[in-house]
């Protein structure tokens, strides 16, 4: 029988009050949900709390959340502002306190990367726009392949493959604000292995039966969390419901903006001051639901300590872009297969676009205007690494047979162990690592565990360490060659 999923169920027990359906629900993401409220308090007993308290809030949004909503990627969120609801209490103390001890460990070179990117993760998280940050959640928390995350976004498998590793460098930059630099390759892998954990036994069935009616029997903490939670939510969203109204007019290779604000301080339709205010540059796609049709602002930064970025469809709006970032939004390509024949200044743009189509043309029009640059896709001959079995009997990788579904990724210093994946991702980490081009020629489907550990020798590198690894344990080799490729080339105008 075919596995029900999150809207189904949800739409079951809206319309029922189904507790089977509910049930499931809660069975489905309760490790998700109490890990993450773990993370933020550091406590057993209140994640328990927090979690009852989520589930008592799904279950009294349940008929408001619509069919599109990625369930997993709510559930996160909502449990990141209820634990920040707890947290206003005397555990903001014991936060602050694991967090300075985490820190402390950075410099260590024997420590893991679990325990130094942990105190930071929700909130990292937070910080991405809703399909970033619906994707690492997808992928990472909840386990699924490239396509299952693809078929979720509304998108095709290679993009929710570029949506993820431009996710996690968003992420890897953020925790180097914090002081944590470690590559993307390892943050994927101690997230995959280590965000999850079972909730203790029998509190999805205790949740189940206190949220199903909708915290009439929960205790007078647990519905204060729920009350506080809730004001948050509301808050949040009304923060991000101020009406803009914008139109654009485009003639003769110029474009004008109308803009109109709905707010208690209306400016004038030249008046474009209310685009320094950061909550119309919010990341999150319920600020550009609510911007109409036909908006392009185009315009330097005025976010020079920030950055991030919101797409919902053809709707995108980001903030302190590099013009390699908006050429790789502009035209779909990523750094590892992209050519730049011109020079690309260093200037940084704030971009919104709400037009019929998507930005990409409206994209690729600016930076032709501003800086004479455009691009087209080819296929070139170019340096690549073929990925090819060199040994079809390694130590360390061998096909996994398992039917239960589990799986894992575990990174740490210089170590890689997967369990019952896909090699898709760890081929696209791959190219990533050593940026250029891979061409996997391995013939490998299906789903493998695999251990990988290097350590440079001597006067090697850490690249060279690394494929030295892959030949040795996974029996992998990676032969530099030239071969043609689809590329993009940036070039400029003469």
């Amino acid at each position: 029988m075919t596995e029900r999923d999150d809207i189904t169920l949800l739409r079951e027990f809206a319309a029922t009050e189904s507790e089977a359906a509910f049930a499931a629900l809660v069975q489905r993401h309760i490790n998700l949900v109490y890990s993450t409220a773990l993370r933020s308090v550091g406590s057993a007993h209140a994640a328990e709390e927090i979690s009852q308290a989520v589930f008592i809030i799904l279950a009294r949004k349940a008929k408001s959340l619509g069919a599109k909503t990625i369930l997993a990627g709510w559930l996160h969120q909502t449990t990141r502002l209820t634990a920040a609801n707890f947290l206003r209490g005397e555990i903001r103390r014991q936060k602050r306190e694991q967090e300075a001890y985490m820190q402390s460990t950075l410099n260590e070179p024997d420590a893991n990367v679990w325990p130094q990117i942990a105190p930071l993760l929700d909130d990292a998280l937070g910080k991405l726009g809703e399909r970033d940050r619906h994707a690492l959640v997808l992928r990472f928390f909840e386990n699924k392949s490239l396509a299952e995350v693809g078929a979720a976004l509304g998108a095709s498998e290679d993009a929710a493959k570029m949506r993820v590793n431009r996710a996690l460098e968003k992420l890897r930059k953020l925790f180097g604000k914090r002081g944590v630099a470690l590559s993307a390759t390892l943050i994927a892998g101690a997230v995959s292995a280590s965000s999850v954990q079972a909730a203790p036994a029998g509190l999805a069935a205790t949740i189940s039966t206190v949220a199903i009616a909708k915290g009439a029997a929960a205790g007078g903490s647990t519905l204060t969390l729920v009350k506080g939670a809730l004001k948050i939510m509301a808050w949040t969203k009304a923060k991000m419901t101020i009406a803009i109204g914008v139109s654009v007019l485009l003639a003769a290779g110029t474009t004008t903006m109308v803009v109109e604000k709905t707010s208690h301080h209306k400016p004038s339709t030249t008046d474009l001051s209310w685009a320094d205010d950061p909550k119309y540059w919010e990341t999150d796609s319920r600020v550009l639901d609510r911007v109409p049709a036909g908006v392009f602002i185009f315009r330097p930064t005025r976010f020079a300590n920030g950055g991030g970025g919101v797409w919902a469809g053809n709707r995108m709006s980001v903030k302190n872009y590099s013009v390699g970032d908006l050429l790789d939004n502009a035209y779909g390509f990523g750094y590892t297969r992209t050519v730049f024949v011109a020079d690309v200044p260093p200037d940084r743009y704030d971009v919104m676009a709400t037009v019929p189509g998507g930005s990409g043309e409206l994209l690729k029009s600016e930076l032709k205007k501003r800086y004479g640059l455009t691009a087209h896709s080819e296929m070139r001959e170019a340096d690549v690494l073929l990925l090819k079995v060199k040994n079809p009997n390694p130590p360390n990788l061998k096909p996994d047979g398992r039917s239960d579904g589990n799986s894992s990724w575990i990174g740490g210093n210089k170590e890689i162990k997967i369990e019952n994946q896909d090699l898709g991702g760890f081929f696209g980490n791959i190219e990533s690592t050593l940026g250029k081009p891979v061409l996997n020629q391995t013939g490998l489907n299906g789903r493998y565990d695999l251990q990988l550990k290097w350590q440079p020798n001597p006067g090697e590198s850490d690249k060279d360490a690394f494929v030295r690894a892959l030949r040795e344990q996974l029996g992998l080799e990676l032969v530099p060659s030239r071969a043609p490729v689809k590329m993009l080339v940036v070039e400029k105008v003469k």
